[in-house]
């Protein structure tokens, strides 16, 4: 801990307020310089609690000046549980835990399975606060069962409509207000029923998706149906792109540059596989980047950044990437090796080529950095004329190659 600076307590309060908490969390209030919280929650303190400062809007600069503080204790007061989608996790990820306590309270995902019966273990969490509604797209696999986070009047309906528009109005759909609080209510109805109705700002959604007939059934295993995607044909098809991600391997927190990404189909699914990895878009083509966009919203991977510019030059601003993936272009003057050097130590490129300029550059790739080639040849049953005969996509060679993790630049 620096000399001098502020020490943050952060407390979980939930709709029961101050007669829910422990003494332990009382009296860290009540020792505290200063609250900061919600409006809602800063009125659940009695008469007599430290001054009292509202969260801003937009919060960051609140947060940042929270970081910076010198001098005393600030009590942060939380929804809940603060490390499960909470402030609390925020501040753990920017202060050295000397300075930070976290005091927690049974978070609404609890009560909600308890009120519901849902085993906990069994159950999905995703948050919409913040993300979009189209987050909880991911999720939506026959027989999961999702409990979602919202926020304003809204927020339920703006969840009823991303089920709808994905083919699962039939799922069931119970909106829990003001969990473990005198003003609790439980409302259970099907996503379609649901309608555009308000609920009061403090709820959650729980869902059990139910397809209609017809409706998507997504895996998150890759491979999707090309079909799931607007593409203009720019697109890695499902079987290449299944043997890709796997090679792709998708890891906790790692950062993937899909360079052309066409429709995104790769970057989306390296973001289905693994929901703590990160992915950045890179196109061109506007058209085609915000196709890129609307697909990511459509599969339930709306943190997917978007990068308008021609590799290799716009390649340089960019974090430095764990994976890259290479679709398209990579005869491009200068590609591969600006992918090659911006790969962290231990990272791995994986790239594409159909044509036989792209071939040679990928053997050459494979001659000087090590790694493997593959050759894929697919062929698809199609009509011949009264009978069915075998049609052969062109074929893929792809190259794998892993940085050595002592190696930089």
């Amino acid at each position: 801990m620096s000399t001098g600076a502020a020490r943050i307590v952060v407390v979980g309060i939930g709709a029961d307020g101050w007669d829910g908490l422990t003494a332990g969390a009382r009296e860290a209030i009540l020792a505290a310089d200063e609250v900061v919280g919600s409006s809602r929650q800063l009125e659940l303190l009695p008469d007599g609690a430290p001054p009292r400062r509202p969260w801003p809007s937009p919060l960051a600069p609140a947060v940042d000046e929270l970081v910076g503080r010198a001098g005393g204790t600030v009590c942060v007061l939380a929804s809940g549980d603060p490390m499960l989608h909470g402030v609390g996790a925020t501040l753990a990820a920017r202060l050295d835990s000397s300075r930070l306590t976290v005091i927690s309270h049974v978070s609404a995902f609890s009560l909600a399975c308890a009120r519901l019966g849902w085993p906990a273990a069994e159950v999905e969490l995703v948050s919409t606060v913040g993300p979009p509604a189209e987050a909880v797209a991911r999720a939506l696999q026959p027989g999961r069962r999702i409990v979602v986070y919202a926020t304003g009047r809204d927020g339920a309906a703006r969840i009823a409509r991303v089920l709808c528009a994905r083919g699962g109005g039939a799922s069931r759909f119970v909106v829990l207000e003001q969990l473990g609080g005198p003003g609790e209510r439980i409302l259970e109805t099907t996503a379609d029923a649901f309608g555009q109705r308000d609920v009061d700002p403090l709820h959650a959604v729980a869902i059990e998706y139910v397809p209609d007939p017809g409706g998507a059934r997504h895996s998150r295993v890759p491979g999707l149906p090309d079909e799931a995607y607007e593409s203009d044909g720019a697109l890695t098809k499902w079987t290449v792109r299944a043997v890709t991600l796997a090679a792709l391997a998708p890891m906790p927190g790692a950062l993937l540059w899909d360079v052309g990404a066409g429709s995104g189909s790769i970057a989306i699914e390296w973001l289905r596989a693994e929901p703590t990895a990160r992915a950045i878009a890179i196109e061109s083509r506007a058209d085609r980047l915000e196709r890129v966009r609307c697909n990511a919203l459509s599969l339930g991977t709306p943190q997917l950044e978007t990068v308008h510019g021609r590799a290799p030059g716009v390649l340089a601003s960019l974090a430095a990437p764990d994976a890259v993936f290479i679709g398209g272009g990579v005869t491009a003057a200068g590609l591969l090796d600006a992918c090659w050097s911006a790969l962290v130590p231990g990272g791995r490129i994986v790239a594409n080529a159909v044509t036989l300029e792209g071939e040679a550059v990928l053997t050459a790739a494979r001659a000087h950095h090590g790694g493997r080639l593959v050759r894929l040849e697919v062929a698809h049953a199609e009509p011949l004329g009264t009978f069915r005969g075998w049609c052969p996509q062109r074929p893929v060679v792809q190259w794998l190659g892993d940085k050595p993790p002592e190696m930089a630049g």
